[in-house]
């Protein structure tokens, strides 16, 4: 049998983080074989706790609720954090220092990833924190990677389906044109693929509907966390 690292699954927003845990399991059991799949376990603050310290710019804010439910993993018996969500790995560095756990960092994971599949230059969308902060240009400049940024207009766009419809459970075909109209943008302005920085994202938006090829980084972040917890010594 064998023996898997415990994940603990920082949320913030339902939709992302549900998906994130549904893939480690159905994914884990392809894996692993039967109905297996690693420990999990996840704990999530009120995502209105979030949005209060979000609006205010308030990252050492959204750093203590990270590290509050880092705690509460790692009390019972979580072995390394991931966060499904891409926002607000923002905060990050104000907290890492103090973290009972290691962290995988999702703009890394998809960093990685894109060097494998070969991909140069990169689209970028999700809420208008992400796409405003360095959280992905600092990984992706790392690997030698260039993107591409929505414009102002669109990332206000952007941003209201995200907190306005997707993390409520409200999938519209509007809003998946919006996504195609400005990753199309992408594509005219050199882009090779598309990161989905988001983790509502996938949910609307994929390889079948994308102009560009996607960069699913809810499901990377599962995959890598699958690996890591698999490959863990018994």
């Amino acid at each position: 049998m064998t023996v898997a690292e415990h994940i603990g699954i920082v949320g913030c927003s339902a939709e992302g983080a549900a998906l994130c845990y549904r893939t480690i399991c159905v994914e884990g059991a392809r894996l692993l074989g039967g109905h297996a799949h690693p420990e999990v376990s996840m704990h999530t603050h009120s995502l209105g706790d979030y949005v209060r310290c979000l609006d205010r710019d308030d990252w050492p804010g959204v750093g203590e609720l990270m590290l509050a439910s880092a705690r509460k993993l790692a009390a019972i018996g979580a072995e390394f954090l991931i966060c499904p969500d891409n926002t607000i790995h923002q905060a990050l560095p104000f907290i890492a220092a103090r973290s009972p756990l290691p962290w995988l960092h999702i703009a890394e994971v998809v960093a990685a990833h894109t060097v494998e599949r070969g991909f140069h230059r990169l689209g970028l969308v999700g809420t208008r924190w992400l796409v405003d902060s360095e959280v992905y240009p600092e990984k992706l400049t790392a690997h030698g990677l260039t993107f591409v940024r929505p414009t102002t207009t669109e990332r206000e766009e952007l941003n209201r389906i995200i907190m306005d419809e997707l993390v409520r459970g409200i999938f519209r075909p509007e809003a998946v044109a919006f996504h195609q109209q400005v990753i199309g943008r992408m594509k005219d302005q050199g882009c090779d693929a598309v990161i989905l920085g988001c983790t509502e994202l996938p949910l609307i938006v994929n390889d079948s509907n994308s102009p560009l090829p996607t960069l699913d980084s809810t499901r990377l972040l599962a995959r890598a966390a699958l690996r890591r917890a698999v490959s863990a010594p018994a």
